[in-house]
């Protein structure tokens, strides 16, 4: 399953492990990417979401509506239709 939230697009990046000598490995930094479901009252519906902790918190300051029609503004693609 990918890595990748919806509404932020945050995916993994590619980094470097350094050790005390210096040495570098490549590892993964991932999202933290979480399953969870939303009622929007405007449209009274659930929708499932796959979103990092990120988009979480904008949702919990603006409201899922309001983040969704503004990201709908900007030409996101979140995956939820906002008409009834």
């Amino acid at each position: 399953m990918s890595k990748v939230c919806q509404l932020t697009g945050k995916r993994p990046i590619a980094g470097n492990n350094v050790s005390h000598s210096k040495a570098k490995t490549k590892r993964r930094f991932v999202p933290n990417i979480h399953k969870k479901r939303f009622f929007i009252p405007e449209l009274d519906k659930w929708v499932k979401l796959r979103l990092s902790t990120k988009a979480m918190r904008n949702i919990n300051r603006l409201g899922i509506y309001a983040y969704l029609q503004k990201l709908e503004a900007k030409g996101v693609d979140t995956g939820v239709k906002l008409t009834k």
